[in-house]
């Protein structure tokens, strides 16, 4: 009855579907997995910002390496300095609202010599890179700043690396390394991303909020794969019994005798 399915076309059918079905199969893992480690780090940050709030350089220092960064993100921290608007740099392709625009990662120079960065919100993407920004720059004299630790962000797979050498007003990603290369001065190893500020902000730059904590739609498109999987499970062999039937019938008919009919 299914000898039709050892034919050479039916066999290349048999194979894609089964390619078909290990694909979606691993997909929806992949969603659930992803689904994970949303909840993971939605843990992580609700832990971190329920931690006390406390002066960074009693958590890290610039003599730290840069990996601290991951053992402290989400933490609330505080510092006091003196804003340099002359080494701020730009972090560009960041959105707010769809618009495109810029963070302005400003050092902020501390009583010991050494600085942090301190990303002190989105800007609108005109004016570009090195032109002023009057209604976005920096308040001069001391401050004091309270926000998140933010760990450096390095290029990864494909990505190109800012260049290593000369001064730049302008870099791909809050890459801390990159940055302290081009200043005269030691950063700490993390940047700390503006909620608060005494004296407070002006309108610009719009401090960037916090991280969503809602666990996204992995768990829906898992189970969308799901329905895609069973439906190749189940749907196949329906296909393969409907043809054999078929086939079955007409070999029937095809034995009948002529002078029958």
């Amino acid at each position: 009855m299914y000898a039709f399915a050892k034919r050479p076309k039916w066999i290349v059918s048999h194979v894609l579907v089964l390619i078909l079905i290990v694909t979606m199969t691993g997909m929806g893992l992949w969603q659930i997995q992803r689904h994970n480690d949303r909840k993971e780090a939605n843990a992580e940050v609700v832990d971190r910002l329920s931690e006390p709030v406390v002066a960074l350089d009693t958590l890290t220092g610039p003599e730290d390496p840069f990996s601290i960064g991951e053992d402290l993100r989400w933490r609330i921290a505080t510092v006091t300095g003196v804003y340099q608007p002359d080494d701020e740099v730009l972090v560009l392709g960041r959105t707010y609202n769809n618009a495109a625009g810029y963070w302005a990662l400003t050092p902020l120079l501390t009583s010991d010599g050494s600085a942090v960065a301190i990303n002190r919100g989105w800007v609108p993407f005109s004016p570009g890179p090195g032109e002023p920004r009057p209604e976005s720059a920096a308040p001069t004299g001391e401050v004091t700043v309270q926000g998140l630790i933010r760990e450096t962000v390095t290029p990864e797979g494909l990505q190109s690396a800012d260049p290593t050498e000369g001064t730049l007003d302008a870099l791909a990603r809050a890459d801390l390394e990159r940055f302290e290369a081009q200043l005269d001065y030691d950063l700490y190893p993390v940047f700390i991303q503006l909620e608060q500020q005494a004296p407070p902000v002006g309108e610009l730059p719009i401090p960037v909020p916090r991280p969503d904590q809602d666990s996204g739609p992995h768990l829906s498109y898992a189970f969308q794969w799901a329905v895609f999987t069973l439906t190749a499970i189940i749907g196949y062999p329906l296909v393969l019994r409907r043809v054999a039937r078929s086939e079955g019938s007409e070999g029937r008919h095809s034995d009948i005798p002529v002078d029958y009919l």
